[in-house]
């Protein structure tokens, strides 16, 4: 997702806000909820620091980890102290601004370089981007905020002189983009929910509404209000949510760990936990509006890759008529892959399954943490942007969307 031209000056007033009021600049990267999902400050403007909520810890633990470097940054995405799509890249983002800007051995290295020696600064810095590229495949998000960083960075390095080296306009770019990627983030989100409550409720009618959802996707998903959970808070804002019931989402528990954790922190109405089997006879015996869940991929086809256990929600949705939407941020549409048989399947370890599952140990295991949805089980597709709904033959044009709105 380029930057649209109000994006760009969205971005140029906010670098003035960093420089003139770092001294006061604490974010409340939650500020449409009681939870935050990470913790970021910038004093001064040139020394931001960075922790992330351990989310592996929640519900028993509310534990905050620092994040002074790359390797940091890549070791919570990997290990999923940290995860959801847009959250892995703003943290990934925010991960290197740090890095560059207040690790003392990155700084050392850099002292090495001649600071107006741009080709040499920038291919020192892709090594960390590249590296940061590994921490998890599937989520585009990640790859696509980077990208959108280096280009950044490009621009910066080849801007007319105004006093500073090039290592500092890159470095100060790359702490001021990713600030900006950061609040771009929470109202992109606010957006989603507001485009996916009209949707849903002009689809199913203007009532009080029982949603169901799988995985985490709310604040504790990205950097504020959530993605397919900010919709289903949309709803309650409107006094439109009648319940929303959590999908389990085994074998990692982030529905039951995160999601349950979030409906009674935000005291959702209606709220409820239920087993990933237990969908279809939700559907059947006390009725279910809509499905809403996220996405780490959407390919030119429509197809999604989300969290494990979404395409058998799909299919369980379609054959009870329950309408399943798709929830999230533009950067995830991925118009380069056809279709979801292009998508890199991350596999986990096995371990991470058999300790939730009380399982023998020595049981080989088969642990994918996506499946991909085919588009024809999905009713719309939400995003900042719009809705992509299908056309009369009853596919999805991701391609001319994206287009439109870059």
């Amino acid at each position: 997702g380029r930057l649209n031209p109000k994006q760009r000056t969205n971005y140029n007033s906010k670098k003035t806000m960093a420089t003139l009021s770092g001294e006061k600049r604490k974010r409340d990267t939650m500020a449409s909820s009681n939870l935050q999902s990470l913790r970021y400050s910038n004093e001064g403007g040139k020394t931001p620091t960075l922790s992330v909520l351990d989310q592996l810890l929640i519900p028993d633990k509310k534990e905050y980890v620092d994040i002074p470097d790359v390797e940091a940054a890549w070791g919570v995405i990997r290990s999923m102290q940290i995860r959801g799509a847009p959250l892995i890249a703003i943290v990934a983002c925010l991960g290197l601004s740090v890095d560059l800007a207040t690790n003392p051995k990155t700084k050392s290295e850099l002292d090495k370089l001649s600071p107006d020696d741009a080709d040499a600064i920038l291919s020192y810095i892709s090594k960390k981007t590249d590296y940061l590229r590994t921490s998890r495949p599937t989520a585009v998000n990640l790859f696509n905020a980077l990208d959108e960083l280096t280009e950044k960075m490009t621009e910066a390095a080849s801007a007319s002189a105004n006093g500073d080296s090039k290592r500092e306009k890159i470095v100060k770019c790359v702490v001021q983009y990713a600030e900006f990627m950061l609040e771009r983030d929470v109202s992109d989100n606010e957006a989603i929910g507001a485009h996916g409550a009209d949707a849903i409720l002009s689809r199913v009618g203007d009532k009080g509404l029982k949603m169901v959802t799988i995985c985490n996707t709310g604040s504790l998903a990205t950097a504020g209000f959530g993605t397919a959970l900010g919709v289903v808070r949309e709803l309650q804002r409107r006094n439109k949510l009648e319940s929303i019931t959590a999908l389990e989402t085994r074998p990692y528990n982030q529905g039951s760990r995160l999601t349950a954790f979030e409906i009674v922190e935000e005291k959702m109405p209606g709220g409820q936990l239920i087993c990933d089997s237990m969908a279809a006879s939700l559907m059947k015996t006390k009725g279910v509006d809509a499905c809403v869940v996220g996405a780490d991929r959407v390919c030119a086809n429509g197809d999604t890759a989300n969290k494990i256990g979404t395409y058998n929600l799909s299919i369980v949705s379609a054959a009870h008529d329950v309408p399943f939407y798709v929830a999230s941020p533009f950067t995830t549409l991925d118009t380069k892959l056809q279709s979801g048989d292009d998508i890199e399947i991350e596999e986990r370890p096995a371990k991470e399954l058999l300790d939730t599952a009380r399982a023998p140990q020595n049981i080989p295991c088969w642990n994918p943490s996506f499946d991909v949805t085919p588009a024809k089980y999905i009713t719309g597709i939400i995003t900042e942007k719009g809705v992509i709904e299908k056309s009369e033959d009853g596919t999805f044009d991701i391609i001319s969307f994206v287009k439109k709105h870059s």
